[in-house]
């Protein structure tokens, strides 16, 4: 399946939902803090759906985020094994393309993605911030961690942990890809 279809699938959803909630636009939107254009982009199908935005909207409703991603709901409570490689790949952003980790585990407070950056992808990021905290540690690469005002440089094995409101971005150091485990709080 292409990026582009898998937008267009969590768009759908995105709508049903609104629709089975009896809500407008304008009301999603204000939900989940931003601006009624924003989110009808998100619905339209027409543009990248940040990450952010679906684990904050999966807040507001009382939804998992596979729920949203996927369209299935988490099953397991007392452990789920993602094996090495398989977890469902999240493209939400044309800048990160997310592997999630945990998909399958029911009523997580934390939701944890292997993020790979093409640094080809540089960029199209753009800062975002949601609810939380967020850990990342990089397994691969050297990244530039944009945070707030501030820029630092994280090497292999470094880690950094955030309060998630901070605007935030990565990038891929040296032309080369970078990964990171994000693990972000609700």
């Amino acid at each position: 399946m292409s990026d582009r279809e898998n937008i267009q699938q969590v768009a759908d959803r995105l709508r049903g939902l609104r629709d089975s909630l009896d809500l407008t636009t304008a009301q999603v939107a204000k939900a989940c803090g931003i601006d009624e254009a924003t989110y009808t982009q998100y619905e339209s199908g027409h543009t990248d759906i940040p990450i952010s935005f679906v684990q904050n909207l999966a807040e507001q409703f009382g939804l998992e985020v596979p729920e949203i991603l996927f369209g299935s709901s988490p099953k397991m409570q007392s452990y789920y094994v993602t094996r090495a490689g398989r977890g469902s790949i999240v493209e939400r952003e044309s800048a990160y393309c997310y592997e999630s980790l945990a998909e399958g585990f029911a009523g997580r407070e934390m939701h944890p993605f292997m993020v790979t950056i093409d640094p080809a992808n540089n960029a199209t990021a753009t800062p975002c911030s949601h609810h939380g905290q967020e850990f990342n540690i990089v397994v691969e690469g050297r990244v530039e961690l944009y945070l707030s005002h501030k820029t630092l440089t994280l090497e292999t094995g470094d880690s950094v942990m955030f309060n998630a409101r901070l605007p935030h971005l990565m990038r891929a150091l040296d032309g080369k890809q970078a990964r990171f485990l994000a693990i972000i709080t609700q």
